[in-house]
């Protein structure tokens, strides 16, 4: 069920729902499709359905289970987010540092929910990523940060010089922002901290994503900690810069 809208009012945030199970996926259908400010434009049971009903239906966000039979909901992510116009993917999952989320961010994911997240929050999240915030608290970043650090050190090392080769392309503030937005800053902090107003600050953002050819702050983040430039003393980075 949609909301009117006036000519006033933004259009409603168009969604997929898929989830193989089937109860899960009427329960959130039954309590998404109500919501205010919100589409449901149709249901998926695994990540071929998935693909097939984003071409069909061109939501702005997917609710994605990442556990499904056949194609998984990172395979199906990976798939969506390498399109041009790509809906924005929220991930749901049962885990709070599951592996898997790690590589559907790194995918492109805009996030993660728990499926016992309660209903307000999911609709709020939902909201946030078809607004362009990403879903992901800076104590969830750590934790999926802490479980790229247990990667093997071989990984980690090929890992660290591939990121740092990418943030040499920024320029000296933009590295001064990602830094900032790898340690879970907000715009408004950051804003504070480099003496910058927000607008400007979002647009240094908007730049380091395309420079960097990112999706969102989130996989900022990830390149920022696996560059090695949170810590002051480690390896010749200081204050988020290469040196």
């Amino acid at each position: 069920m949609s909301t009117p809208t006036s000519p006033e009012s933004p259009p409603p945030v168009r969604l997929a729902v898929v989830d193989d199970d089937p109860l899960v996926r009427a329960g959130l259908a039954l309590m998404l499709g109500g919501a205010d400010r919100i589409e449901l434009v149709g249901e998926g049971a695994d990540g071929t359905e998935a693909v097939a009903l984003v071409d069909r239906t061109h939501p702005d966000v997917v609710l994605m289970d990442i556990r499904m039979p056949g194609m998984d909901g990172l395979a199906a992510t990976e798939e969506l987010r390498r399109r041009p116009g790509a809906p924005e993917v929220i991930v749901l999952t049962t885990f709070h540092a599951d592996e898997q989320v790690l590589r559907a961010i790194r995918a492109g994911a805009a996030g993660f929910v728990l499926k016992d997240t309660p209903p307000a929050q999911i609709v709020e999240a939902v909201l946030r990523v078809a607004a362009g915030e990403p879903v992901l608290s800076p104590a969830v970043t750590r934790r999926l940060m802490a479980r790229a650090a247990g990667a093997p050190a071989d990984d980690r090392q090929d890992r660290r010089t591939r990121a740092r080769q990418r943030f040499a392309e920024l320029g000296e503030r933009e590295q001064d922002v990602a830094s900032a937005v790898g340690r879970g800053s907000s715009n408004a902090e950051i804003a504070a901290a480099l003496h910058l107003s927000v607008a400007t600050v979002k647009t240094h953002v908007s730049r380091i994503l395309a420079r960097l050819d990112l999706n969102n702050r989130v996989q900022i983040a990830l390149l920022v900690h696996d560059a090695g430039l949170l810590h002051e003393d480690e390896d010749g980075a200081r204050d988020g810069r290469l040196r």
